[in-house]
């Protein structure tokens, strides 16, 4: 838990990482984090990585300040001295001796065999998000005109094969009745000045865009609230952020395969789409800032689809309660259950006006195929 509340502060409070790209800082250091727990509990769980030699008397939280301060100093040295001082604050709880030195070295361990892992997989190259110019195709969408992120559709998955195994048919035609309702809702509801979107879809709206993602307050909570041993806690958060990063590889591939215009485009300049159905409103804005890559599929439903059902797998049971703050909102959302938190952002990023329903349905189905996937193969009891 501590661990977790230090990365967040490296990977975002510090280093503003984007929600993408956060999320291979997440994977690595609670990957890192699983392996030397798992590794000093006898292994009971398959390593993603490496079982490091240990001992069980070998201190967990000397591994786990180990493993995790490891990866964040490779990712963020010019952050080292925040990251030093978290270390040597852990290692001052934790009595000298044979315990916390075995724990130490089974934590560097498993950092390092992470941190090569990660040698050379795509991150921060130079790919850029194809602009288009005719009907359907993408472009830098207002206020900043800008693209950001296209290398991570080319980011080696951590355990999916193929970035594009879970390739969907695509946003419907532009021709077709299924865009234009797609259009046409997102129009409606999805605009800065709707007319027809509630104060409640508003703040979800908000909630579910805040770049501090809830869903870390959220994990954080389950394994307090289920009170979680310390294996269990990092065996859960490391099958949380390493299906999640392979599903928004996944759905950023997807983004650069299709390479879709957004909803502000697409309203602004529907009078060049060839659909009778649709019309264009020049001044129309979204009621959130678009994001600057393509639409399909949604990052965000790609992402929480494979995180819930990551829980429902790990907990056996859908119905359980979870809730985050947030500050860009100003307030506490509550759901009953996990699909429920899932159902919710499906639609709360129509209510934003940053995606069309298809693109958010479809971002759920390449979420959780590649929960399934990961989940099939890894993070399994041995025994």
């Amino acid at each position: 838990m501590v661990w977790n509340l230090n990365a967040q502060n490296e990977i975002y409070e510090v280093a503003r990482q984007s929600p993408a790209t956060a999320a291979r800082s997440f994977a690595m250091v609670q990957g890192a984090v699983y392996d030397a727990v798992n590794a000093i509990a006898g292994a009971p769980y398959q390593p993603y990585l490496i079982a490091p030699r240990a001992r069980r008397g070998y201190s967990a939280d000397a591994a786990v300040a180990a493993a995790a301060s490891g990866v964040l100093l490779s990712l963020f040295p010019e952050q080292a001295a925040t990251v030093r001082a978290q270390y040597d604050a852990a290692l001052a709880e934790i009595p000298d001796g044979r315990a916390e030195a075995g724990g130490v070295e089974v934590g560097r361990r498993a950092a390092d065999a992470m941190i090569a892992a990660r040698v050379g997989d795509g991150a921060f190259g130079s790919a850029t998000w194809n602009v288009g110019t005719a009907p359907g195709q993408w472009w830098p969408t207002p206020p900043a005109y800008a693209q950001d992120g296209a290398w991570f559709g080319e980011l080696r998955p951590f355990v999916i094969p193929d970035a594009a195994m879970f390739r969907t048919s695509g946003p419907p035609a532009l021709s077709s009745a299924a865009y234009a309702r797609d259009l046409n809702e997102v129009k409606a509801i999805g605009g800065v000045t709707s007319a027809v979107r509630t104060l409640d879809q508003t703040q979800s709206a908000i909630w579910w865009h805040d770049r501090r993602l809830t869903e870390w307050a959220m994990k954080r909570q389950l394994a307090e609230v289920r009170q979680l041993s310390t294996l269990q806690t990092a065996r859960m958060f490391a099958m949380v952020d390493i299906t999640n990063v392979d599903a928004l590889i996944a759905c950023y591939n997807e983004k650069k395969y299709w390479n879709f215009w957004r909803p502000v485009t697409a309203v602004q300049e529907a009078n060049d789409d060839g659909n009778p159905a649709t019309s264009a409103d020049p001044s129309w804005m979204p009621l959130l800032v678009t994001p600057p890559f393509p639409d399909y599929t949604s990052g965000h439903t790609c992402s929480f689809s494979a995180i819930t059902l990551t829980w429902q797998r790990f907990f056996g049971r859908d119905d359980i309660a979870t809730s985050a703050y947030s500050a860009d909102s100003g307030t506490t959302r509550a759901f009953p259950s996990f699909s429920a938190a899932l159902a919710e952002v499906v639609e709360a990023r129509i209510w934003g006006g940053v995606h069309y329903r298809s693109a958010n349905v479809q971002g759920v189905r390449i979420g959780t195929g590649t929960a399934r996937y990961v989940l099939a193969r890894e993070f399994r009891p041995r025994h």
